[in-house]
């Protein structure tokens, strides 16, 4: 049984990274999804596409190889939950790298929950 879903897709994507893999498949849910579309658009990952096979889905993710490898930082955690409000939201490392927020309206970057004025849970950094 996984405690925490969210850090284990983001040590996956960590360690892909850093070892230069192109692909990896993590097991889907709605946030990691959310998670991965913000990432695509945000061209920190080339793209992913979810796969079921039987009863099981998973996410099989595209990584970026010509860039220096992914720092990701989960801020979050089961046993402690960090909130932020809109004027809380900090930039990442000069504007270099982004906050994943998870607000009412779904997962953003915190920028755009800074220009919506919306807060919510301090998912990541990821940079």
């Amino acid at each position: 049984m996984m405690t925490d879903p969210i850090a284990d897709f983001l040590t996956r994507i960590r360690n892909a990274s850093h070892a230069r893999r192109g692909q990896l498949t993590v097991r889907a849910s709605r946030m990691t999804k959310a998670i991965s579309e913000l990432l695509t658009s945000k061209r920190f990952l080339e793209g992913f596409e979810e796969v079921t096979d039987g009863n099981t889905r998973e996410l099989a993710i595209r990584l970026r190889v010509d860039r220096d490898p992914l720092e990701l930082k989960r801020i979050s955690k089961p046993g402690q939950r960090i909130y932020v409000g809109h004027d809380e939201i900090k930039r990442v490392r000069n504007g270099l790298g982004i906050a994943v927020i998870s607000t009412s309206k779904g997962i953003l970057s915190g920028e755009d929950a800074k220009k919506e004025k919306i807060g919510g849970e301090y998912i990541c950094e990821i940079y």
